[in-house]
């Protein structure tokens, strides 16, 4: 966010404290839901999937099977209490494609043998029920026969019991959900004649039996799975004798274009041949196994079809969201970086150079105090080591630790403006009043100068367009981990972004920390407007729309405290957004303009929307994503991206220091930055934005002082 100050609390009667929760649940639900769409999205599109029926397995034992069933006929049943089998009665032969439906092969297939008038039985995989639901009517609607061939197409002698069960069930709802329709009929995956079941095997199909499934397996393999050509194909599915058969073929799971060919001749030759064909029910004289599914398991069905489509739409657009992100924020580096190394040369032409005549007029210097007895003493000795002419003005607002006192104690030409609480806009605005010199620079109480910011931060006060200048703000107390994180967001955040602002005349935020502004052009406005809590940002954009230029100046450094708690940082980002969400709405108008105001509109208030509003908004969802992609993706691509991203990052941080003459040290702790604070940062625009179009009102809050900052040894002693 762009960096404001924290202030004492304002007038009751324009405010209300708030503690919003609706917001919280939503983003808990949303948060919930998306990782519970994403787990379902994973497990039934990458935990398994469609592989070649080969079986590179040794067999386990066959103790458990029973000698009837592995000498026995294909269609399995009773297995977990009588087991019995069924033969395909002589010359019958009862087609079966397992794997589909497929969006390409099954409506060939399908024509084939409508062309034919033959009927087959299709074990159906349920992803691609999912996927391809009107497939699934179709193949119905032909006459053909349904038969389920598991949710995502897994070894199921490998599953546990439970997750057995969730494969038939899931796949069960997606064809009532599909089609209308539930089937009795079950293939595992992988399987194949009755003399190769094993002990596993055999303990899948005594719980199938317990659920209600007929297992079917074959008795003849056509063996496309290995696309060995359509005539090689049709030779494997050729019957050897006159004794029926149920002969697997395949409708997905890859190109099946031989498939289609060697089964375009092969019905035509067995019917010649004196063969009949027709579904596995039809060939064993089973009951009809397809009934219409029952209300409630169509509606689950549909719900599953529609959950997972949703799903499948989600991670597309998620995916797509990924990409602009990261395109968008590589593109925003080389703006930026190119924007700071053209910024620093037009520096370095010198003062003299860049704006014109030195400025060596005095300057009025309003601090607003309210309990800053911690640091004002500080702060107002640093101000009068400066080496330009100052006066220096300290209106306290109401403040209720001694401030006032204390400035007055210290015997220093500073002038003290006592006035009851009513904010900081108020208190700006006092001094405003009475300040005696054209060029005003606005300081917190909790922030030091060095002695050449005030003459180094008036300098383009030389070219008469500049209506205010912004400084660089630094963090003094660096300790720890926070400290170091908040020192990097200055350096690299704000500092490099208001060097782009800069050239782009768009500057959206002079900080209260340390700006100067032209006295003429805040009476302009009316002063200090108190109706947003971002009162500089308001400012600042008020300045652009009037026509003023407003340029940083990072050569005017200025030393304030960061937050050394979570929680005040928290309060304190949550006020600084809040308030830029207020001003950016107050100002919208800028949008439709022109000149200096569209600048600020076309320019300035879209790079804010963009990577302070919706990018922020958009990360908890990217965070979950990236989780999606190390579990179920390519966890290699995923931690690269993410190291790109670092490295990125860590190239700019450097570049950034290097600006502003710091010490590249606390770098190091970056990579630990983007699991704390990033995810910090995103939940304040998430709060801030709720409270905005809630059309919530939040109070002033004021920073808990550390009393870490010092003024210059030159100003220590008495003047």
């Amino acid at each position: 966010m762009t960096h404001h100050h924290r202030r004492a609390p304002r007038r009751r009667d324009r405010t209300r404290q708030i503690t919003p929760r609706t917001h919280w649940l939503l983003l808990s639900v949303f948060a919930i839901t998306l990782s519970a769409a994403l787990l379902l999205q994973g497990y039934t599109h990458h935990m398994f999937g469609i592989t070649s029926d080969a079986v590179t397995d040794a067999r386990g034992r066959s103790d458990m099977v029973p000698t009837r069933v592995a000498h026995g006929g294909p269609v399995i049943a009773g297995a977990a209490t009588s087991p019995h089998t069924a033969r395909v009665r002589p010359r019958t032969i009862a087609l079966t494609f397992d794997d589909g439906p497929d969006p390409t092969w099954t409506p060939r297939i399908l024509d084939v043998l409508r062309h034919n008038h033959v009927h087959a039985t299709f074990f159906v995989v349920g992803t691609q029920v999912v996927a391809h639901p009107d497939l699934v009517r179709r193949i119905v609607a032909d006459g053909h026969e349904i038969g389920i061939h598991t949710f995502t197409h897994p070894d199921l002698a490998r599953l546990a019991p439970w997750q057995r069960s969730l494969e038939l069930r899931e796949t069960q709802l997606a064809v009532a959900g599909a089609a209308g329709v539930t089937t009795a009929l079950l293939r595992p995956p992988y399987s194949s004649e009755n003399d190769a079941l094993d002990d596993a095997d055999w303990s899948v199909l005594k719980q199938a039996d317990a659920a209600g499934y007929v297992t079917v397996l074959s008795t003849q393999d056509a063996e496309d799975w290995q696309r060995p050509g359509a005539d090689r194909i049709l030779a494997n599915a050729a019957p050897h004798g006159h004794g029926g058969q149920v002969l697997l073929m395949h409708d997905a799971g890859g190109d099946r274009s031989q498939t289609v060919a060697a089964l375009t001749s092969l019905v035509p030759r067995l019917k010649a041949q004196g063969f009949t064909f027709a579904t596995v029910s039809d060939a064993v004289g089973m009951a009809a196994p397809v009934q219409p599914a029952d209300p409630g398991d169509h509606l689950q069905g549909l719900a599953l079809v529609k959950a997972l489509q949703g799903g499948d739409w989600v991670v597309r657009l998620l995916g797509w969201l990924m990409y602009a992100a990261g395109a968008i924020s590589v593109l925003r580096a080389a703006v930026v970086l190119i924007a700071a190394r053209r910024h620093r040369r037009l520096r370095a032409q010198g003062p003299d150079r860049t704006w014109g005549p030195r400025v060596t007029e005095p300057v009025s210097v309003i601090v607003p105090a309210y309990n800053e007895s911690a640091g004002i003493e500080a702060a107002v000795r640093s101000l009068l080591a400066s080496d330009h002419p100052v006066e220096i003005i300290v209106v306290d607002d109401g403040s209720t630790d001694g401030t006032a006192d204390l400035v007055e104690s210290l015997g220093l030409p500073v002038r003290v403006i006592r006035q009851q609480n009513a904010g900081k806009p108020a208190a700006l605005n006092s001094g405003l009043a009475t300040a005696t010199w054209d060029l005003v620079v606005m300081v917190d109480g909790d922030t030091v100068f060095e002695p050449d910011t005030v003459r180094t931060l008036v300098q383009p006060f030389a070219d008469p367009r500049v209506g205010a200048v912004s400084g660089n703000a630094k963090v003094v107390n660096r300790g720890g981990l926070l400290g170091r994180w908040q020192h990097i967001e200055y350096v690299v955040g704000f500092n490099l972004d208001r060097r782009l602002f800069d050239l782009a005349e768009c500057m959206p935020t002079v900080p209260g920390a340390v700006g100067a502004f032209r006295r003429q052009a805040l009476l302009e406005l009316g002063g200090v407007s108190d109706v947003t809590l971002a009162e500089d940002t308001d400012l600042t954009m008020a300045l652009c729309r009037n026509g003023w230029r407003v340029v940083y100046e990072e050569g005017a450094k200025a030393w304030t405290e960061a937050p050394a708690s979570l929680n005040a940082l928290w309060r304190q980002r949550y006020r600084w957004c809040y308030g830029t969400l207020q001003a950016m709405w107050k100002h919208r108008g800028a949008l439709v303009q022109r000149g200096a105001a569209g600048k600020l509109g076309s320019r300035g208030l879209i790079y804010l929307l963009l990577f302070q509003v919706l990018l922020p908004l958009l990360a908890p969802a990217v965070d979950i994503f990236a989780l999606y992609g190390l579990v179920f993706l390519d966890p290699v691509r995923i931690i690269g991206l993410w190291l790109a991203f670092l490295l990125l990052q860590l190239l700019m941080g450097l570049y950034a220091f290097r600006l502003d003459g710091e010490r590249p040290g606390p770098l190091w702790s970056l990579p630990l930055q983007q699991f704390v604070y990033r995810q910090l940062m995103y939940l304040v625009v998430i709060q801030s934005v709720f409270t905005a179009v809630s059309g919530s009102r939040l109070r002033w809050q004021r920073m808990e002082r550390y009393g870490s900052l010092q003024a210059p040894a030159s100003a220590r002693s008495p003047h």
